[in-house]
C-alpha cells in the first residue's frame, strides 16, 4: 500500500496549533462538487475522490428547481453566478410547467406557474465542467474507486481504494450516486436498503436540434417545459444549450424485472416508435427525430427500501447515495445541492466549535453528522415516494378531460412541486446550525 497522502490545512490558535477538519468526498457528480465548493468557501479542508479519470457526465439535460437555485446562492455566490452563465434562460417572461394529453387530443390538461427566469436547465456536462473548474486541482484525485473505510480508535477514518492506495480523513461523505459503495458500508452489503430497486420504468433521453423540433411541435411548445401524458408512458421536453437543443425524455412503464446488470443498456429508436405508436401525431413526430441508436436507462430508487439513516460515526451519505429517486419531479440534483449546503454549513459550525472550545474532533464530527441526518432525513426521504406519485399522474389519461378532472390534476401535481419549491433555504441553514449545537449540548452534558 502507498503512503497516506492527505495534507489537511492547519489553523493556528493562540495556545498552539489546530489540525483542522479534513473531509473526504467520495464521488465527483453534482452533489460531490457542490459540497466541495461549499467547503472551499468556508475554509474547510477536503479532498474529492472520483473513480473516473476526469469529471465526466452524460450530455442529457437537467433542470434546477427554484429551491435548488436559492441553495446555490447560499453555497457560494460564485457557484450561483456560474450556474446562471451556463443555464438556458427563459428570459423575462413568466414560465410554466405545461401538461398535455399527448395520447389523444394534444390539448392542455393543466399548467403551473414557476416564476420569472426560474427552473432553468442545460446539459449536465456543461454544469459539471463549469463548477468543477472552481475546485483547486490539488484537492481532486481522479482514478480513485473507493473500496472500504475503517474508523480508527483515534477517531480518524482510513480509506482504501481499488488501486490499493490508502488515505485518511476526519469525516467521509459518500456522494457516489445510486449504486453507492459508501451506502453499502454504512448499512451493510446484505441490507435491502443498500441496493436500490427497479421502479418498473425505463427511459430514453436525447438532445434534438431545435429547428427540427420546432418544425414538429411549433414555436410555443419548444419555449417552455411540456409534459405529455398517456397510459403507461409520458414524455418531457425543454430547451437547453441556450435554446439550440431540445432535451427530450421518454419514460415507459415496464411490468418485467430489469434484465441487465447495469442500469443502462443499448436501445433503439424503434423501441420508442413502438411504445408511442398509438399516441397523437404530434408526439409521434417528436419520436421520429430520435437517432437510430439510443441508451436505455433503467429508473431505480430507494422508495421500497429507504436508508434508515444517513450517517454512522464519522461517515455520511448525500445526494442519490442517501435518497435515490426517479427524475419525474426534476429534483434529485436539487436535493443533493441542499444536502451539500447543509453539510457545509454544519461542518463550518463544527470547525468553529473545535477551535473555540478545544473539543476533540471525533466527538464533534459525529455530532455534526447526526445533526445533518436529523435535518435532512424527513424531507429527502419523502422524495422517492413523491416522485413515484408524480409518475403515476403523468402516466394516466382519460377518454375526455372535464374541468373538474383538470382541477384535481393540477392540485395533485402542484402539491408535490410546491412542497419542493417552497423550501425556505435560509431557515434550513439556521435550523441546521441549531441542530448541531443541540447535539453538542447532549454530547457534552
Amino acid at each position: 500500500m502507498s503512503a497516506i497522502t492527505t495534507s489537511p490545512e492547519v489553523h493556528t490558535m493562540a495556545n498552539g496549533t489546530y489540525d483542522g477538519f479534513h473531509v473526504a468526498i467520495i464521488g465527483g457528480g453534482i452533489t460531490g462538487i457542490i459540497l466541495a465548493l461549499g467547503l472551499e468557501k468556508r475554509g474547510i479542508s477536503y479532498t474529492l475522490y472520483e473513480r473516473a479519470p476526469a469529471f465526466t457526465e452524460i450530455g442529457a439535460g437537467i433542470g434546477f428547481s427554484p429551491n435548488a437555485e436559492r441553495a446555490l446562492k447560499a453555497v457560494d455566490p460564485k457557484v450561483y453566478s456560474v450556474y446562471k452563465k451556463v443555464a438556458s434562460t427563459t428570459g423575462d417572461e413568466e414560465d410554466y410547467f405545461n401538461w398535455i394529453d399527448g395520447y389523444r387530443s394534444n390539448e392542455m390538461i393543466a399548467r403551473l406557474l414557476i416564476g420569472v427566469d426560474a427552473f432553468q436547465g442545460g446539459r449536465r456536462s456543461d454544469f459539471l465542467e463549469a463548477w468543477s473548474a472552481l475546485i483547486p486541482t490539488e484537492k481532486v484525485r481522479f482514478g480513485k474507486e473507493f473500496v472500504s473505510a475503517l474508523e480508527r480508535e483515534d477517531g480518524k477514518v482510513s480509506l482504501k481504494f481499488k488501486d490499493e492506495s490508502v488515505d485518511e480523513a476526519d469525516i467521509v461523505i459518500g456522494c457516489d450516486g445510486i449504486r453507492s459503495r459508501v451506502r453499502q458500508i454504512i448499512l451493510g452489503e446484505s441490507s435491502a436498503a443498500a441496493h436500490p430497486k427497479y421502479t418498473n420504468k425505463f427511459c430514453f433521453r436525447a438532445l434534438l436540434p431545435m429547428d427540427k423540433a420546432r418544425a414538429v411541435l411549433g414555436d410555443t411548445r419548444t419555449k417552455s417545459r411540456f409534459m405529455y401524458n398517456g397510459p403507461g408512458r409520458h414524455a418531457i421536453t425543454y430547451a437547453v444549450a441556450n435554446g439550440a437543443l431540445l432535451n427530450a425524455l421518454f419514460v415507459i412503464h415496464d411490468p418485467n424485472p430489469w434484465p441487465f446488470e447495469r442500469h443502462t443498456a443499448p436501445g433503439t429508436k424503434q423501441e420508442v416508435v413502438n411504445a408511442y405508436a398509438d399516441w397523437h401525431p404530434a408526439l409521434r413526430g417528436l419520436v421520429d427525430l430520435l437517432p437510430e441508436k439510443l441508451d436505455k436507462w433503467a429508473i431505480f430508487d430507494m422508495y421500497d427500501n429507504p436508508a434508515p439513516y444517513y450517517n454512522s460515526g464519522a461517515i455520511a451519505l448525500a445526494g442519490d447515495a442517501a435518497h435515490a429517486s426517479g427524475p419525474h419531479l426534476g429534483s434529485g440534483a436539487g436535493f443533493g445541492i441542499e444536502d451539500g449546503l447543509v453539510l457545509a454549513t454544519i461542518l463550518q459550525a463544527a470547525d468553529e466549535e473545535v477551535r473555540a472550545n478545544k473539543r476533540t474532533k471525533a466527538k464533534v464530527s459525529r455530532c455534526a453528522l447526526e445533526a445533518y441526518n436529523k435535518k435532512r432525513y424527513d424531507r429527502s426521504n419523502w422524495l422517492p415516494g413523491a416522485t413515484r406519485e408524480a409518475a403515476d399522474l403523468f402516466q394516466m389519461t382519460k377518454e375526455e378531460w372535464h374541468d373538474e378532472d383538470r382541477e384535481n390534476y393540477l392540485h395533485g401535481v402542484s402539491t408535490l412541486y410546491y412542497h419542493i419549491w417552497d423550501q425556505d433555504i435560509d431557515e434550513m441553514v439556521q435550523e441546521a446550525i441549531l441542530a448541531f449545537h443541540d447535539q453538542m449540548q447532549v454530547a457534552t452534558a
